[in-house]
């Protein structure tokens, strides 16, 4: 019995972490480094709040909060 309560909090607590999603510089590092393997050159990624019109959305972080966004220079 106690291994299966033990269980279930793990489960919760390892949800609860998925959910939260990624830190925003983690997956901006993610995405500059796919693009620049593919030889895209001349522009930005820049971290907004969601919802915000700044450009193309490439990615959703800090548990879709915030957007990260691709413009070319």
């Amino acid at each position: 019995m106690n291994k299966l309560i033990l269980a279930l909090g793990l489960m919760s607590l390892a949800g609860g972490a998925l959910a939260a999603g990624k830190p925003c510089e983690e997956l901006k590092a993610e995405i500059a480094a796919k693009l620049d393997a593919k030889g895209v050159q001349g522009y930005s990624l820049e971290v907004v709040n969601k919802g915000e019109p700044a450009g193309k959305v490439v990615g959703s972080c800090e548990g879709g909060t915030k957007e990260i966004v691709y413009r070319r220079s």
